[in-house]
């Protein structure tokens, strides 16, 4: 008996060894075939999921290609039609019961990106420094924000239907707060520089806001203003809500990475459209309300039609050109402002690299529907509460110390979250009533487990078991209510002695975790999604 078979998947010719399964040889070919439920030398040839499917031959039968051993001129398809949309299906119907936020609410209605949870926990935990570098990471104008930014991050925290939201524009404020008075100030850095120059028309929060990011790519900026000083309707439309010092703090910021500031210059008075796309390699229109109704504010003939702009891309009808925020959109909001500035930057540092891009939609994430007062009470218990007690606590310290850490420890890394990405998941696509409440089980410092987000794979039960750990883990009840859990209602720590950094390595959702982020994450960056 031959000790190899030859088969072809999508047409694609390859040798693989006897006894091996479907799933073996797609990855000799450098296919990625989606699976959770799946891992080698710990889980194999049972499988549940049912993510992994392919289709055998024309008959239209699909099979597992974890647990399908090849055989002699198999034809396996892996990407048609049909299979895509079984594997798709089989995802939707484990997120109909999936119980977690892969991204925080508060993090995911925030318009100017600010990576809301991180920067919270940073505090709760004393590093300020830490958490002034990830604010600036995207939040151009985090003084300015943290004073007049409408918060609608708090709207959107799961703890204002419990017991009031998190002060988050207060912790904001204050981290702003600390940089500016510090000797030194954070100044994020840069890429090499790129050869390639970009003209901002318009010095608002939007043209600040493109300026900091295409700055942090490589490229040489010049921002043109027709007022002396930078800033837009920050400056000379918000009021003694907003003091000058800090709004000129913020903008520091941004000279000091690279930004050039010529005031006092008109698009379409000083100088015309035509010469800055002479004289740059793209411009953007950021001319904000004031003057998006004047033809010669945009540099065209008064008796020229108004610029268009493809709201996919954010480029106009005129070839290097873009145009966003107020300069397209009638209301201003200073949140939103900044993030149409940092979509412009991606959409023009793109041109300039010659590849394509389109305003990506919002990220994936799959959402806990309204929870019960108990619920929230569950939600509450992950609070940073040892923070209530320390001594010279600041104000920024106790907002945080109120974080529940609603948004998953694994979002980067899950593999439901990532094939589902992959496959155009509608996480509500079989959505019906909620069977399952919302709970967190913790042992103080060690590992945590989040039953909502368990999808049954049984790898952490096959990862006990060949441990020999005492109890382990295994499945209780059957059909749709089967759970894991620890025999004779241990406790988790008592389940998992030996293994419990294995399963939260191999969990495939972040089900299993450990109460400390960073751990997490050191714990998961060793393996690799694909296994």
């Amino acid at each position: 008996m031959s000790a190899w078979v030859n088969i072809t998947i999508d047409g694609r010719a390859v040798r693989a060894a006897a006894g091996s399964t479907v799933l073996d040889a797609a990855r000799q070919l450098g296919l990625r075939i989606p699976t959770l439920c799946f891992l080698a030398g710990v889980k194999e040839n049972h499988p549940s999921c049912m993510c992994c499917v392919v289709r055998i031959g024309n008959d239209g039968r699909l099979v597992p290609s974890c647990s399908t051993r090849v055989t002699e001129g198999m034809a396996v398809a892996s990407e048609a039609d049909d299979v895509r949309a079984a594997r798709k299906a089989a995802l939707e119907l484990l997120f109909s019961d999936h119980l977690g936020d892969c991204v925080s609410v508060c993090q995911r209605v925030c318009p100017a990106r600010l990576q809301i949870p991180e920067v919270i926990r940073l505090v709760a935990s004393g590093d300020m420094r830490a958490a002034i570098a990830l604010v600036k990471e995207n939040v151009v104008l985090p003084g300015t924000m943290g004073l007049i930014c409408r918060a609608p991050c708090e709207m959107g925290c799961r703890r204002r239907q419990y017991d009031g939201a998190v002060a988050i524009q207060t912790i904001e404020r204050e981290v702003a707060e600390q940089d500016r008075r510090a000797e030194v100030r954070y100044v994020p850095g840069r890429a090499p520089s790129t050869g390639k120059r970009v003209a901002i028309v318009g010095a608002g929060a939007t043209g600040l806001s493109a300026a900091f990011h295409l700055l942090r790519r490589g490229h040489a900026v010049t921002v043109f203003d027709d007022h002396p000083e930078p800033g837009g309707h920050l400056r000379y439309g918000v009021g003694e809500e907003l003091p000058k010092g800090v709004l000129d703090a913020d903008i520091d910021t941004i000279r000091a990475i690279g930004m050039e500031f010529r005031g006092g210059e008109r698009l379409g008075r000083d100088m015309g459209l035509e010469a800055l796309r002479e004289g740059f390699n793209a411009t953007i229109l950021a001319v904000g309300l004031m003057r998006r109704t004047d033809p010669a504010a945009l540099g065209v003939a008064a008796t020229d039609r108004m610029v268009r702009v493809d709201a996919t891309s954010l480029q106009t009808d005129t070839p290097g050109v873009f145009a966003g925020g107020t300069c397209i959109r009638s209301a201003w909001d200073p949140a939103r402002s900044i993030g149409d500035g940092h979509a412009l930057a991606e959409c023009v540092d793109a041109f300039l690299a010659g590849r394509p891009h389109r305003i990506s939609p919002k990220e994936f994430t799959s959402t806990i529907p309204k929870l019960t007062p108990e619920e929230y009470r569950q939600l509450g218990r992950g609070a940073n509460s040892e923070l209530a007690v320390r001594d010279l606590i600041t104000e920024a310290e106790r907002a945080a110390g109120r974080c529940c850490h609603c948004d998953c420890r694994a979002a980067n890394d899950c593999r439901l979250r990532v094939f589902a990405e992959l496959y155009d998941v509608d996480p509500r696509g079989f959505a019906g009533d909620r069977r399952r409440p919302f709970s967190v089980v913790r042992q103080p410092g060690g590992v945590i487990f989040e039953p909502g987000k368990c999808i049954s794979c049984g790898i952490c039960v096959e990862i006990a078991s060949g441990a020999q750990e005492p109890l382990g883990l295994t499945f209780i009840g059957r059909g749709f209510d089967v759970r894991v859990g620890v025999p004779l209602d241990a406790g988790l720590d008592e389940g998992l002695q030996k293994v419990g950094e294995e399963c939260v390595r191999h969990c495939p959702t972040g089900a299993l975790a450990f109460e400390d982020d960073a751990r997490t994450r050191a714990v998961r960056a060793t393996t690799h999604i694909g296994s």
